[in-house]
């Protein structure tokens, strides 16, 4: 798989999963109570999907911070 095309497939899920997380805080601002361990629950599970991609990165010797995380 050439370089660009990885750097363009990693880039759009980085770019995709801080669109849900942005879209889930702003959810949360006007949630019903009901809904808000709902909208908690899956702020942490993406959350914690970029923590697995950050640490990852940092196994490999690459920056975080270069990469979008």
């Amino acid at each position: 798989m050439p370089n660009a095309y990885s750097h363009e497939f990693f880039q759009d899920i980085l770019i995709t999963l801080h669109e849900n997380i942005c879209d889930l805080q702003g959810k949360k601002v006007y949630a019903e109570p009901e809904e808000l361990n709902y909208l908690a629950g899956r702020l942490f599970s993406y959350t914690e999907m970029l923590e697995i991609m950050k640490d990852s990165a940092r196994r490999f010797g690459y920056d975080p911070a270069e990469m979008g995380l």
